[in-house]
């Protein structure tokens, strides 16, 4: 039986405990088994995290152990598949460098905080995102510093809230992207504030797609 580890804690706004059910819940509905842990203690067993298919890291603003991040890091480049959501992934160690390059990105702002009403639109003909229409949100929009190695499968547009980055004119930021890492996969959901963001519709249908494809479960 493949294998999956979800460990979460950091920052309580992101209700990384109900974000790690959800996400627990997609995985044992596909078959995996699955452990749950609100500890970085997970990641001290390099050997442990090798025998792996998925980790799924849910921690905001929290901070990591060299040796821990490490494990992850070359794990992760022997195979075995990452994916997360929001901060939970993407602004989990901030820092971490090592941890940013594995990942593909790290959270820098989300102008106009919670409740943004913008659009996600798929730029990509990926199986990751085929048959998903664009759809509008209302939640955090992150604006990301990304690695050009990512490949994006959605966008949203800024500016939508004024600030000191409404002058440079208009950019797409990704909201779904993927990467290699070594032989692993990687996959990241901007999206994801709180878990009513990603526990239904489209959006739930991108995590539970990213969370299979990190673990090679779809091919």
């Amino acid at each position: 039986m493949t294998k999956a580890l979800i460990t979460w804690g950091g920052w309580d706004g992101h209700q990384p405990d109900k974000v790690a059910a959800f996400f627990a819940e997609e995985l044992r509905a596909a078959g995996m088994q699955v452990e749950v842990t609100d500890s970085l203690g997970c990641f001290d067993d390099a050997d442990r995290l090798a025998d792996l298919s998925l980790i799924v890291p849910v921690w905001t603003m929290s901070s990591i152990e060299p040796h821990r991040s490490e494990n992850v890091v070359a794990a992760v480049a022997a195979g075995v598949g990452l994916a997360g959501c929001h901060g939970g992934m993407c602004d989990a160690f901030r820092d971490d460098v090592l941890w940013q390059f594995m990942t593909g990105a790290q959270w820098v702002a989300h102008p106009g905080n919670d409740g943004v009403n913008y659009r996600v639109r798929m730029v990509s003909d990926d199986p990751l995102v085929a048959g998903i229409a664009d759809f509008d949100v209302a939640t955090e929009q992150y604006y990301l510093h990304i690695d050009p190695a990512v490949r994006i499968h959605a966008v949203c547009d800024f500016p939508v809230a004024d600030g000191p980055h409404a002058p440079n004119g208009p950019v797409a930021m990704p909201v779904v992207f993927s990467k290699l890492w070594g032989q692993g996969r990687v996959y990241y959901n901007a999206l994801g504030h709180q878990a009513d963001v990603i526990n239904h519709g489209p959006a739930r249908v991108l995590m539970r797609r990213g969370l299979m494809w990190a673990a090679k479960l779809n091919g």
